[in-house]
C-alpha cells in the first residue's frame, strides 16, 4: 500500500531531540516505502503559537536534511473540525458536560479514596433538557465529551505488537473546551482522515490516546491508520530530558557546530539493535531502518556520546564533502590541510584554529630555547614533504642528544603553540620553512 505519514509539531517552541527522533523515523519510513511525508503545524493554541517558531521548525528540519511533500496548518482548517463536531453531535457520540475543574477534581479524589479508578462517571448523560437549560441559564457553558464504546480496542502496533485497551477503563475524552477551542484529539484525527494518513508513528507517550482515537475514526466513518509507538529518550543516567536544556535543542546543536548527519544518525540509532556509528548520508540510515530493530526500553540520549560520534564522522569525511564550507572559512586549496587536521577536529569550526596555526600569525611557546636554537640551525632547505619531519627530528636528536617527549614536545610547542595536535609530519610542510624558522626563534609568524 502507498504510505503517507506526518510529523506534527506545535509551533510553540523550537524542536528538541525528542521531536526530531519522531520526525526522522517518519521520514525514513516514508522514504523506504516510496511514500509521502507531510508537515502539519498544530497551531490551534493561538496564544502560544507563532510564525517565528514555525519558521524555526522548518529551518531545523531543513538543516537535518528532511524534506516534506506538503505543509498544512491546523489554524487554516477549523471549518472541517466544526463539521466533524456537528456530525458527532448528530450521532449522539459527542455530549455536553457541565462540571467545573474543581468539581471534576473532587470526583477524582473521592474515587481514588474508595480505591476506584478515576474514570469520569458520565453524570452529564443523566441530565435532562431542563437540567441543561437551567445550568446554561446560570451561566454554565458546557465542554463536550466523546462517548466511548465500552469495549476492548485492539490494534497491531508497528513497534509494540498487539495492543489491547479496555475502553471501559477510560474517561470519555473532552474534545471541545467550554470556550469552544479544540483539544489535540479531534483536529488530529480529522486531519489524518482528510489528509489520507496511512501510518501514525509517534512516541509511546501517546499509547494511551490511541484507543479513543481509534473509536473516533470509526465514529467519523473512517478506517484508522496503522499506529507505531517508538521508545522515548532519557538522559545517560535514565533521567527525564529537560526541554529547557539548550544542548538538546536542534538550534543549540547547530550553533555548537554539530553535523546534521551525526545528529540524525545518533537520534535514530540509539534505542535500536544497531550500533551507533557515523553514516555518510541519510540514505544509509533509510536502508538500515526497521521498526523491528527498536527496543521497548527507553533510549539513552547522551550529548557527550553524540559529540564523540560527530568527531568520528568528521574524521571520515573526504575533502570534497567539506571543501565549500572550508572555503567559506577562508581556507583555500585545503586538501592537504584537511588530511592533516581532520582527525583532530571535534567540530568543523575547529579547522579555523588549525588554519591559523598553519598560516599564522602565531605566538610560539619556547619551552627549551637551546633545543629550539639547535633545531633552527638544522632546518633543511625546501621543498618539504611528509618525510621532512622525520629526517629533521633525527638530525636534531643526534645533535642534541635529546630524545622522546623531551625532544618532540618543545618542537611542537614552538611550531604550533600547542601541546597536542595533528601529526607534525603533515603539518610541517604546510607551515613552511620561513614560518617554522621564525617560530623556533621565538618570533610571532
Amino acid at each position: 500500500m502507498s504510505v503517507t505519514v506526518r510529523f506534527a509539531p506545535s509551533p510553540t517552541g523550537r524542536l528538541h531531540a525528542g521531536n526530531i527522533r519522531t520526525a526522522l523515523l517518519n521520514c525514513m519510513f516514508a522514504q523506504q516505502r516510496g511514500g509521502r511525508l507531510l508537515l502539519r503545524l498544530d497551531d490551534t493554541d493561538r496564544e502560544r503559537s507563532t510564525e517565528e517558531f514555525a519558521d524555526g521548525i522548518r529551518e531545523d528540519l531543513t538543516w537535518l536534511g528532511l524534506a516534506w511533500d506538503r505543509e498544512v496548518k491546523q489554524s487554516d482548517r477549523f471549518a472541517i473540525y466544526d463539521a466533524a463536531v456537528e456530525k458527532l453531535k448528530a450521532s449522539g457520540r459527542l455530549y455536553p458536560a457541565y462540571e467545573t475543574q474543581d468539581e471534576l477534581e473532587l470526583k477524582r479524589k473521592r474515587q481514588l479514596a474508595r480505591g476506584r479508578p478515576p474514570v469520569y462517571d458520565r453524570a452529564a448523560l443523566k441530565l435532562t433538557d431542563a437540567d441543561r437549560e437551567k445550568l446554561e441559564s446560570a451561566g454554565q457553558t458546557p465542554h463536550w465529551r466523546f462517548k466511548l464504546e465500552t469495549r476492548d480496542v485492539v490494534w497491531n502496533d508497528l513497534i509494540r505488537g498487539e495492543q489491547h485497551v479496555d475502553a471501559a477503563s477510560l474517561s470519555d475524552p473532552v474534545l471541545v473546551r467550554a470556550d469552544g477551542s479544540y483539544l489535540y484529539t479531534l483536529p488530529s484525527v480529522v486531519d489524518d482522515i482528510d489528509l489520507g494518513i496511512t501510518h501514525v508513528v509517534r512516541g509511546e507517550d501517546h499509547v494511551a490516546n490511541t484507543a479513543p482515537q481509534i473509536q473516533l475514526f470509526g465514529a467519523l466513518g473512517a478506517e484508522p491508520p496503522a499506529f507505531g509507538h517508538h521508545n522515548l529518550l532519557v538522559g545517560p543516567e535514565g533521567q527525564a530530558l529537560s526541554k529547557r536544556d539548550r544542548a538538546l535543542s536542534i538550534q543549540g546543536m547547530r550553533e555548537e557546530g554539530l553535523e546534521p548527519l551525526a545528529v540524525a544518525s545518533y537520534s535514530t540509532v540509539i534505542g535500536t539493535s544497531d550500533t551507533v556509528a557515523p553514516h555518510a548520508n541519510l540514505h544509509e540510515l533509510v536502508v538500515r531502518f526497521s521498526f523491528g530493530k527498536m527496543s521497548r526500553a527507553p533510549a539513552r540520549f547522551d550529548v557527550e556520546e553524540l559529540r564523540g560520534l560527530n568527531a568520528k564522522l568528521l574524521h571520515a569525511l573526504p575533502y570534497e564533502a567539506v571543501a565549500p564550507r572550508l572555503q567559506d572559512m577562508g581556507i583555500k586549496d585545503g586538501q592537504a590541510f584537511w588530511r592533516a587536521v581532520r582527525s583532530n577536529l571535534a567540530v568543523l569550526s575547529d579547522a579555523g584554529a588549525w588554519w591559523l596555526v598553519v598560516k599564522g600569525p602565531l605566538q610560539p611557546v619556547i619551552a627549551d630555547a637551546a633545543l629550539c636554537e639547535q633545531a633552527a640551525a638544522l632546518l633543511p632547505p625546501e621543498p618539504w614533504d611528509e618525510s621532512t619531519w622525520e629526517r629533521w627530528a633525527a638530525d636534531v636528536k643526534q645533535a642534541s642528544g635529546i630524545k622522546g617527549k623531551a625532544l618532540f614536545q618543545p618542537l611542537r610547542l614552538a611550531l604550533t603553540g600547542r601541546e597536542h595536535g595533528p601529526e607534525l609530519k603533515l603539518l610541517l610542510p604546510l607551515v613552511g620553512r620561513e614560518r617554522a624558522l621564525a617560530r623556533l626563534e621565538g618570533k610571532t609568524a
